[in-house]
Formats: structure tokens, C-alpha cells, sequence
């Protein structure tokens, strides 16, 4: 075997031992979901209607999330169509176009109506297109993914809002009974994904 050939086989197999060693030593970096969470950001529904009335929405932020509640008087649980859609959002019933800041709207259906059997509003809004929390109220209690909660009005027994949030981000959706004989509908939006 003369000089060049072997030259030749020798590189042949340092780069078949580094292919194969490269193969088999590397590491793929798996991500590991954030803070855990795997909700996804597709849209989630259950058509269930009450008659029991909404009353109230609160927000909170947590480590890995912003959370929405709505508070109902009575039982059972309320149902509801949460989804992301494109601008713009528009007010129940009138389908008038409503402004919600934020990079993303999240549209909230809560199946259930905004005031009594007497006709009697529930909640304080009046009218659709009523920002419920501000822009800056959400900067200075520092939220850091949702931006602006507008409500869209009830209509046909169910309320809309819209949620501005920073971008489409996971978030899941649950009910939780009490205190007493009131039930809420939880929405927790993620950080980040």
C-alpha cells in the first residue's frame, strides 16, 4: 500500500468515526415546558347555560400566570367559548367593532346573563365597548401578560369580553364551586409558552 493511500484511508475513517461518534455523543436539547404547563392556546368550549347571573370579574397574577375570574350568584356553573380571534372584537349583540389593546385578543363567552329575572343589570358596566381594567391599571399592578379587559355586552342569556393579552399564549379555562352556593369561571393565561 503506498503512502497516498494510505493517507486516504486514514482520513476516510477519522471521518467515519466522527460521523458515528458525533451521531452517537451529541445531546438534543429537549425544552421542557414552561413552569410545567401544557395547556395549549386553542380555543376551549362547553355549551352549558345557567340562569345564574354574573356578578363580577377580579384578576390576579401568579408565578407562571395572570388569572380572570367571574363571579356568579348561584348555581350551576356557567359554560363558555374562550378563543383567540383577529381584530377586531366586536360588542355582543350589536356587533359593533370594540378597541382592546394588547398583541393578541382573547374573546371570552361566559354563558351566562348579566342581570336578574326582573331585568336588572348584575354587573356594574353599562354599556358594551366599557373598559372594565386599563391599559396602565394592569402595567402598575404588574401583570405581566394581560393588557386591557373590555366588556362586549350581554346578549341571549350570555356576556362577552374581551381580553387583551401581550401575545397568543397558552391558557386554560375551569369552574370552581363556592364560596357558598356561587360558582366562578377561572381563565389563566400563561407568560409565555
Amino acid at each position: 500500500m503506498n503512502k497516498r493511500t494510505r493517507i486516504q484511508l486514514t482520513l476516510a475513517a477519522g471521518l467515519t468515526a466522527a460521523v458515528i461518534g458525533t451521531g452517537l455523543s451529541s445531546t438534543v436539547a429537549v425544552a421542557h415546558p414552561y413552569c410545567g404547563i401544557t395547556w395549549g392556546s386553542l380555543s376551549k368550549s362547553m355549551p352549558q347555560m345557567t340562569g345564574a347571573p354574573l356578578t363580577g370579574v377580579r384578576v390576579g397574577h401568579h408565578d407562571c400566570y395572570d388569572r380572570l375570574v367571574f363571579d356568579l350568584a348561584g348555581r350551576p356553573a356557567a359554560g363558555y367559548d374562550v378563543r383567540y380571534i383577529d381584530p377586531p372584537y366586536r360588542a355582543d349583540g350589536s356587533g359593533d367593532a370594540l378597541l382592546v389593546g394588547g398583541g393578541a385578543i382573547l374573546q371570552v363567552v361566559v354563558r351566562a346573563p348579566a342581570h336578574d329575572g326582573a331585568g336588572n343589570s348584575t354587573v356594574p358596566w353599562r354599556g358594551s365597548g366599557t373598559v372594565i381594567i386599563r391599559p396602565d391599571q394592569f402595567d402598575a399592578g404588574g401583570f405581566p401578560t394581560f393588557e386591557d379587559l373590555v366588556w362586549g355586552g350581554s346578549f341571549e342569556g350570555q356576556s362577552s369580553f374581551g381580553l387583551g393579552v401581550r401575545a397568543r399564549l397558552p391558557f386554560r379555562v375551569f369552574q370552581l364551586d363556592g364560596p357558598g352556593d356561587r360558582t366562578r369561571l377561572v381563565v389563566d393565561v400563561a407568560h409565555r409558552w
